[in-house]
Formats: C-alpha cells, sequence, structure tokens
C-alpha cells in the first residue's frame, strides 16, 4: 500500500474515533466560561454539561476548597464575594458507576471601576537631581529619603524647604537601596535584589539589625499602617511584614476593572489606603489593602517634563504631611519636588 493510501486510512481512523469521542461528549463547564471577568459580589452560576443523566456525586471546588457536594446534576452558585478579588481556578468533579471525570474553568474576580482624578500643583520644592529617590517619607517637619544604585545608595534627612541634605548614611557599596518606611523609632529600608533588609535608629541612622526577604525575593516600595510593614516587589502582590522583625507575614493581590495591576512600586499609607506609584506610569493607584482593590487612580502626566529622559527618571516617591494633610511626590533625579492636590475627573 503506499504511503498516500496509509495516510488516507489513518486519517479516517481518527475521524472515527473522534466522532465517537465527540458524540459521548466530554465534561466541561458550560458556565462560567474560562477566563471571564466578574464583578466582586457577583453570584456566578457554575453549570456543567452532563454526559449522564444519572451521576453518584459531583464536588464543586475553587481554588482546591471544596464548594458544595452534590448528587444531582443541578448547578450551583459562587458568591464572589467569599472568594475575594483575583484569579480562581474553578473544578468540578463527577463519580459515576465508581469512575471518576474533572472540568475545569476560571474566572477573574474584579472590584468595580476605579474613581479617576487628576492634580492641581500647590508648591514646589527643590530636590536634589542626582538622588535616585528609592523611598520618602515626611514626619516631624523632616523629609526622609532613600536612593538607590549601587554604590550610590544611601538614607538621608532632608529639609522640605532648602532641599537641603542635613544627614546622610551609606547603605553599603554592595547594596541597591530601594523603598523605606518609619516604624515607631526605627527606619526600615530596604534593597532591590540582595534579599534583604535594614532596620536603623532613626535619630541617629545607626544600623539596628537585618532581615531577609520571603515569598517575595525582590524588595521595592515599602510602607507602615501602624500594625503591619507592606511591600512590594514589583509584581500585583503587596506584602505583610511584621515590623519587628520583618518575617512575611502574607500577602494579597491588587486588582482593578482590567485585572490585575503589576509594576507595584513605591508605597505611602495616608488614611487608611496604600498609595503605590506604578513603574514607568505617571500615576498613583489607591488601594484597598484589606481587599486588594484599586479604589482611585491619580494621573500625574505632565506633571513634570523637565529634560525628562524614558528610563532611570521616573515618578517614584510619594510622602504625605500627616499633620498638614499635604502630599508630596518626586522622581528620580528630579531636581523639584512637588506638593500637591487631588481633583476628581
Amino acid at each position: 500500500m503506499c504511503n498516500k493510501s496509509i495516510r488516507t486510512v489513518v486519517l479516517a481512523l481518527a475521524l472515527v474515533v473522534g466522532g465517537c469521542k465527540t458524540q459521548k461528549g466530554k465534561l466541561e463547564f458550560v458556565m462560567p466560561e474560562s477566563g471571564q471577568k466578574v464583578l466582586l459580589g457577583e453570584q456566578v452560576k457554575l453549570k456543567l454539561n452532563f454526559s449522564e443523566a444519572a451521576i453518584d456525586s459531583v464536588i464543586y471546588s475553587v481554588d482546591g476548597n471544596i464548594l458544595e457536594r452534590k448528587k444531582d446534576t443541578s448547578g450551583v452558585v459562587l458568591d464572589t464575594q467569599r472568594v475575594g478579588l483575583g484569579d480562581r481556578s474553578i473544578t468540578a468533579k463527577v463519580y459515576v458507576a465508581g469512575k471518576e471525570d474533572i472540568a475545569y474553568s476560571n474566572v477573574t474576580v474584579i472590584p468595580p471601576s476605579a474613581k479617576n482624578y487628576g492634580f492641581e500643583v500647590v508648591n514646589v520644592f527643590p530636590h536634589d537631581d542626582k538622588a535616585f529617590t528609592q523611598g520618602l517619607q515626611y514626619e516631624g517637619g523632616i523629609l526622609y529619603e532613600t536612593t538607590g544604585r549601587t554604590g550610590e545608595s544611601s538614607l538621608r534627612k532632608v529639609d522640605l524647604q532648602t532641599g537641603k541634605v542635613t544627614k546622610i548614611v551609606p547603605i553599603g557599596d554592595e547594596y541597591f537601596g530601594e523603598g523605606m518606611t518609619i516604624a515607631g523609632d526605627k527606619i526600615v529600608v530596604l534593597t532591590w535584589q540582595e534579599n534583604v533588609g535594614f532596620f536603623y535608629n532613626k535619630n541617629t541612622f545607626e544600623k539596628t539589625g537585618s532581615f531577609s526577604y520571603g515569598n517575595s525575593k525582590e524588595g521595592w516600595g515599602l510602607t507602615y499602617d501602624g500594625q503591619r510593614l507592606i511591600k512590594s516587589d514589583g509584581s500585583h502582590l503587596l506584602y505583610f511584614l511584621d515590623p519587628t522583625t520583618g518575617k512575611e507575614t502574607g500577602s494579597i493581590g491588587v486588582y482593578d476593572e482590567n485585572g490585575a495591576v503589576d509594576n507595584l512600586n513605591e508605597l505611602e499609607y495616608i488614611d487608611g489606603k496604600v498609595y503605590a506609584n506604578v513603574y514607568q506610569q505617571e500615576i498613583i493607584v489607591v488601594i484597598n489593602p484589606e481587599t486588594g482593590a484599586v479604589e482611585s487612580r491619580i494621573n500625574l502626566v505632565g506633571m513634570n517634563t523637565e529634560n525628562r529622559q524614558p528610563v532611570d527618571n521616573e515618578l517614584n516617591g510619594i510622602a504625605y504631611d500627616a499633620v498638614g494633610k499635604r502630599l508630596f511626590v518626586t522622581g528620580k533625579l528630579w531636581s523639584k519636588l512637588y506638593e500637591i492636590k487631588t481633583v476628581e475627573r
């Protein structure tokens, strides 16, 4: 038999087998459609195309946790408020005559659309244009700042009005400095890819300890909510750390109406929300740290256009005067620090 004839027979057999399989039916979810985005709080119906009218049982699970067990083919309902924001894996295990079959689906639970804000510049202050800003905080009338770049990284105190550096210590020649925050009488400083953070005495700048990272292997932004350190690593996750030991205690994913929000960078905790720069974007997202929802975003496009470079010149630095209710922003190698107010669009 020639090769062409062999291929014809094989193809015919494949069509027969495939046709039989199609007629028998593959267990799969009819609802929800795989990859579907659903709003937090929405009730999502789970429905299968059962190949058998009578089953022994079916077990529905979300992210490996059993949602419901049933002994019939009726659907079940997933309350997205219970599972929270993020990508959710859905499975159904069906048992018929001692045999198991499995169907898979997934949804992304998203929050309502975030409010959008613009800005107005209230004041402009001088800023060291050689400071590769990575962390910024205002407390007691003083700006505290960390700068990056290997061999140049520093922790410093800065006079807001003049931009003058009044105290500075190097983080270490082998380290690339990143975000920082104040927690009581301590300053906590991150490094980028060195897998270590440091504790400093807030007044003397003496280094008093260190800690290793957990699941989050990079250090980007850091803030403090009064109970937990909150850390970013350039992903869509915020990590919670013990403020005394630096040990990682948990994490939460950050989502807006479009899905996961990646590249979270410098952070500031303001009135119960986490304000986060988004790397290489001129925006700040305002996050509910309990749910991970982006509740609003501040568009800062056009605020600083002075000799801007496409890289290593990004918006990066958020500080808040809790007493005077003033919001400050700056960036890497910027010659100015801006006090702004937000304007709802």
